[in-house]
């Protein structure tokens, strides 16, 4: 995941109704994020074809009274039934594009790359330790990365995991046409260095059924 600083007032059009943005450290965050869905489930049942697959989205975060969380922009997968039922089911915005990744251990390091298509093809590519630390509680870290809540303009959930860990990263790169992928607003990304890059161990995930937002 690559964090990035940004005027709060770019995500004022997407807070949804009675949470307001969550600021850590007076700075207000964005972050590309992207990842494995492993062993699906939807419901208690498996799609077929649609159990393992890449997601990469562009979330913020947001807070109502002591429920801290995360709302997505846009997230994209490369399976359109995920399209389909996470636009019904959640009330996200999903778009279905080509997507692929790769993940290559060498001895010493752990080498992560996750690539989407919407014209050209985007990336981004992290190489890191191959042992993974905790994340420390109440840390930058832990703002970013563990969080139990999902908002959208109509709906909330939530989302249970463990505490994650990550591997401390060497070096990244990313290539990314944000200005394509999210709308002009957010272009200038682009050029932007982020203000932090991880690459954190994931868990078994839980999401709870979602109910109108309060």
């Amino acid at each position: 995941m690559a964090n990035y600083i940004v005027d709060p007032s770019l995500l004022k059009p997407f807070v949804p109704k009675n949470t307001r943005i969550d600021f850590w450290k007076s700075q207000c965050y964005v972050s590309l994020v992207a990842f494995m869905f492993l062993n699906t489930r939807v419901k208690g049942m498996k799609i077929p074809f649609h159990v393992n697959f890449e997601e990469i989205n562009l979330r913020f975060y947001v807070r109502q009274d002591d429920k801290r969380g995360v709302v997505f922009i846009k997230e994209i997968v490369g399976k359109p039934a995920v399209s389909l039922i996470a636009n019904a089911i959640y009330k996200e915005n999903y778009e279905t594009m080509r997507v692929a990744h790769s993940w290559i251990a060498t001895p010493a390091t752990m080498n992560v790359e996750y690539r989407w298509k919407k014209g050209d093809w985007n990336a981004i590519r992290v190489s890191s330790e191959k042992t993974p630390v905790p994340i420390v509680s109440g840390s930058d870290e832990d703002f970013i990365a563990n969080k139990y809540y999902g908002f959208t303009k109509t709906r909330e959930y939530e989302v249970q995991h463990a505490h994650w860990e990550m591997y401390p990263v060497r070096s990244h790169r990313i290539d990314v046409d944000f200005g394509k992928l999210y709308g002009e607003e957010f272009a200038f990304l682009s050029t932007q260095k982020p203000a932090s890059v991880y690459l954190v161990e994931g868990s078994y995930i839980s999401v709870l059924p979602t109910h109108p937002a309060t």
